[in-house]
């Protein structure tokens, strides 16, 4: 094992990561008591605290819960990078436009958190106030593929929050994995994306892949059911990508 680790750093190759360290910061942000009780039953199954010690979040960022759902994330970046950081949750015009509880679950999510801004701007016209440390989408990277976007918004998105980083800031995107689907269909009907696709489409902005937290992968997941499928819903296997705009 020792050569074979020696071998990849000679390399340059990535090297995934399978134990996580989580900071003070985070488990007192998971054990906040304003986090909703809902939010916390979901914990053992989602990983947050390993997640974000795999993406480096820690006091005093600038981050982006970039396309935030319901807000699980934001919560608990919020009290992770504390009153010196701060937290942009980024929820698309799109988004709410099309389900207005979007626009609804945004407002809760950050009501009461002076060190969190909401965002709902286009797609298309994404930007922050200020360089990131750090941006995070989990289970939504898929949805930039969906039919209603344009041929190339995804690669065009990608490379407006590649600008909005800082020199080494992080890209990390977790995900429903699909099975080979370098077409992108596996998003429109199974909500889903081919790892190595997205991965390939990222990079191809300048970000450079940094390895992989397998925290989440469930080999029993034949990746050919819809994830809202109630015999696969909160079981799907999905990857964890840790990217870096170069410095």
């Amino acid at each position: 094992m020792r050569s074979l680790i020696i071998a990849a750093l000679l390399l340059g190759a990535p090297i995934a990561a399978t134990a996580q360290s989580v900071s003070p910061a985070i488990e007192a942000a998971l054990a906040d008591p304003a986090r909703p009780a809902a939010d916390k039953a979901r914990d053992a199954a989602r990983k947050p605290g390993e997640i974000l010690a795999f993406a480096g979040i820690k006091p005093g960022d600038k981050v982006a819960d970039f396309i935030m759902g319901g807000g699980y994330f934001t919560r608990v970046l919020a009290g992770t990078v504390g009153d010196k950081g701060h937290v942009y949750a980024y929820q698309p015009a799109e988004f709410i436009a099309f389900r207005a509880d979007y626009g609804k679950e945004q407002d809760e999510a950050v009501a009461g958190r002076k060190n969190v801004t909401p965002s709902r701007g286009k797609l298309g016209e994404i930007a922050f106030p200020e360089p990131l440390d750090a941006i995070i989408t989990v289970q939504n990277y898929h949805d930039l593929h969906l039919k209603a976007a344009p041929p190339g918004a995804a690669a065009f998105i990608t490379k407006r929050l590649y600008d909005a980083l800082k020199p080494g800031g992080v890209f990390l995107v977790v995900d429903h994995a699909a099975a080979a689907d370098p077409e992108f269909k596996a998003p429109e009907t199974l909500h889903r994306i081919d790892p190595a696709a997205a991965r390939a489409e990222i990079e191809s902005v300048g970000f450079k892949f940094e390895g992989e937290l397998p925290l989440l992968r469930n080999p029993a997941d034949p990746h050919t059911a819809i994830v809202f499928d109630p015999a696969i819903r909160g079981k799907t296997d999905q990857f964890i990508y840790k990217f870096r705009k170069p410095k």
